[in-house]
């Protein structure tokens, strides 16, 4: 008689950005999927949320209220993790801003800040989860980038250089950790059904036309859903892809092939 194993048994992750949107997906997946989930949110009561779900769900996991631009923090963090379930080996840095403009309408205040948290945080939570996956010998970082890290979009200078960043990031430790059984590799999401885009939307003076140029923009006729997203992740911090490192895996239904960006 056959056992079905879940894909994550016996992983302990630590989720960035882990209780709203892509991240609140990924915790609750990881969750159901056998890992041991840290959810490291800078909204505290949201982390609260989601863990709760999960130990509802028979899931174990904890609740890590974090800043990921600032060291300490995150050191007390991976600490606190480690302390209730042990080093991380699996790392999904998702905590990100995406504030809008093109380079003159950019501050300096907000280049520097969505730095911080995008690529600032990605190298800080790497930093304190290599001991532990280096002693183990084994350990998946994923580092959610974007499209806009390969093609660009209108009116996103910031958040598309950060994320272009990532995408050097992930290849970059790939390389420097391979030999040590680590896996580094970059997600890049298009148009997904999130907050952020649902923010997006709203922030512009036509909401509905704009959502509307979203889905027609997409090859398939729609911006894909976080659930499409989660599912590579999960793929990725898995046994499954123990030779898949150095990777951009680009989950966007065709869109950046296409080459055309919706209008809005």
């Amino acid at each position: 008689m056959s056992v079905n194993v879940p894909l994550l048994d016996g992983k302990i992750a630590l989720i960035t950005g882990g209780a709203r949107g892509i991240g609140e997906g990924i915790s609750l997946r990881f969750g159901r999927e056998g890992a041991a989930v840290g959810v490291l949110d800078l909204n505290a009561s949201a982390a609260d949320s989601v863990v709760e779900r999960i130990r509802l769900e028979g899931g174990r996991a904890i609740a890590l209220p974090a800043n990921v631009a600032d060291g300490a923090q995150v050191r007390k963090a991976v600490a606190a993790l480690a302390k209730a379930f042990g080093g991380p080996d699996v790392l999904v840095h998702n905590a990100g801003i995406m504030p809008e403009g093109a380079i003159e309408a950019i501050s300096e205040e907000q280049w520097d800040r969505v730095f911080a948290v995008n690529v600032r945080g990605a190298y800080l939570t790497c930093r304190e989860v290599l001991p532990a996956m280096r002693a183990g010998r084994r350990g998946s970082i994923i580092l959610m980038a974007s499209i806009t890290g390969v093609n660009g979009f209108p009116g996103l200078a910031a958040y598309s250089a950060t994320k272009g960043a990532l995408i050097s990031l992930a290849r970059a430790t790939a390389i420097d950790y391979a030999a040590e059984g680590i896996r580094v590799n970059a997600v890049s999401p298009g148009t997904i059904d999130s907050p952020m885009l649902h923010e997006f939307v709203a922030s512009q003076a036509d909401p509905h036309r704009t959502r509307l140029a979203f889905d027609q923009v997409q090859p398939r006729g729609r911006v894909g859903t976080i659930d499409e997203v989660v599912n590579v992740v999960a793929f990725l911090a898995s046994d499954q892809a123990t030779y898949v490192s150095g990777a951009n895996v680009i989950v966007d239904g065709g869109l950046s092939i296409k080459g055309e960006q919706p209008r809005v």
